[in-house]
């Protein structure tokens, strides 16, 4: 009975850390959260903060499959569309100047599939 036990809590255990193939594990409050520090920079250029291209950095490292980078691109192009004043050029160079490779630029007008 004891070793039953275990083994329905180890399977539960197992099937919370198991994402379905497809389905993003990635958020848009991640995404939100990642590039927050980055709205200044966004909207008037200049030099992208340490906060900014570490929050980069997070969003490279969280976006690892198909799904993740795809959910993680929309999600960027939703918080892009949310600030009126963002300058697209800014926006397409930030990986760049934080010398982080992102699957997918950061813009507005992005086809994200």
């Amino acid at each position: 009975m004891k070793s039953a036990v275990i083994s329905v809590f180890v399977m539960l255990a197992m099937f919370q850390f198991v994402v379905k193939q497809g389905q993003a594990a990635v958020t848009c409050k991640q995404v939100d959260d990642a590039l927050a520090a980055c709205v200044p920079y966004l909207t008037n250029g200049g030099v992208p903060s340490t906060p900014c291209c570490n929050g980069v950095g997070e969003l490279r490292t969280s976006a690892v499959t198909t799904a993740d980078r795809q959910a993680a691109c929309n999600c960027v192009k939703q918080a892009a569309a949310r600030i009126p004043t963002i300058k697209e050029d800014d926006a397409a160079t930030l990986p760049a100047k934080c010398h982080v490779q992102v699957d997918f630029p950061i813009s507005k007008n992005t086809n994200c599939e």
